[in-house]
């Protein structure tokens, strides 16, 4: 199903739980297409084989099927262990919905349901998934588990998320990621969402996503952007107020005279970023609210398949 159909069967994000299977369910469904073919149908229930692995499990029904080689998968197997940050800023609860916008076209909201549908994923494979929620404050913490009643907690916190701050929060990326990293004392895949807007240089940003890499974990980032303010800064030529959702600093300008400089610096930040990440093996991935959540699960699954 596609998100625009989405639109019009769930309208707000009380839903949450019902919109992330169904976006992940219409992904499973259109795997054939993709390069996880095989996996559709038992996608719960099986797992790659691995050559030199015992042969004894394998699923010759599914391998007359696919082509392909699975073991079957059971109840107290855990493959992986993920853990979810979201950061929680002012900025992140930009752009401002108009009431027939659905949430999460704002990228608190895309984080959000990125969070739920990754989470709905990583239940039907039995994986084990833990939340920290930051701004100016570490807001939450949940270590890793993957009981249903886990499940059932990180979600309503994820709906908390949704309520709009009336208290202007700032970024403390660097302190909290290092707070983070000590936390993870078993290996995982680390998932993060946040606008990269934070104090501090840009060194010791990437001194603290480097910290979250200690132990072995896998890190990937999820650059989450309004594409068309944020990135090609699409305004008209009328006179505006543009205000710091964070400090509350106000200018005033007209967009036309400043749009050439700003996209030139707004690409140079991304490339900077992606380049560092991929010097630092950290994934980088830039997204764009209210965009299909494919991008999000396919990075997911690829990383899963290279985090032997």
């Amino acid at each position: 199903m596609k998100i625009e159909e989405q639109k019009e069967i769930i309208s707000g994000f009380k839903h949450l739980e019902l919109l992330a299977n169904q976006v992940v369910e219409g992904f499973i469904s259109g795997m054939h297409k993709s390069p996880f073919h095989g996996f559709s149908a038992e996608f719960a229930e099986h797992k790659t084989y691995n050559s030199g692995e015992s042969t004894k499990h394998i699923d010759w029904k599914l391998f007359a099927k696919t082509d392909r080689l699975y073991t079957k998968r059971f109840e107290e197997e855990t493959n992986l262990r993920c853990h979810l940050i979201i950061d929680n800023s002012s900025s992140m609860h930009f752009p401002k919905l108009k009431s027939d916008q659905p949430f999460y076209e704002s990228k608190i909201g895309f984080s959000v349901l990125a969070s739920a549908v990754l989470m709905n994923l990583l239940k039907k494979q039995r994986d084990a998934v833990g939340l920290s929620v930051f701004s100016d404050s570490y807001e939450y913490y949940a270590p890793e588990k993957g009981s249903d009643r886990h499940h059932r907690m990180l979600l309503n916190q994820l709906e908390n998320l949704l309520e709009n701050s009336k208290t202007p929060k700032n970024t403390d990326t660097i302190t909290y990621l290092h707070l983070i990293a000590e936390k993870m004392h078993r290996r995982s895949m680390i998932v993060l969402f946040t606008d990269m807007f934070q104090d501090g240089n840009q060194e010791q940003l990437f001194n603290a996503l480097q910290h979250l890499k200690h132990n072995k974990h896998k890190v990937v980032v999820f650059h989450v952007i309004d594409e068309k303010t944020e990135l090609n800064f699409n305004f008209d030529n009328t006179p505006r107020k543009f205000i710091d959702v964070e400090s509350g600093e106000i200018i005033n300008l007209y967009a036309e005279n400043i749009k050439e400089e700003y996209e030139k610096n707004v690409s140079e930040y991304f490339k900077k970023l992606s380049l560092t990440c991929a010097q630092n093996k950290i994934k980088y991935v830039p997204v764009n609210v209210g965009a299909n959540f494919e991008k999000i699960l396919t990075t997911y699954l690829v990383e899963k398949q290279n985090f032997g």
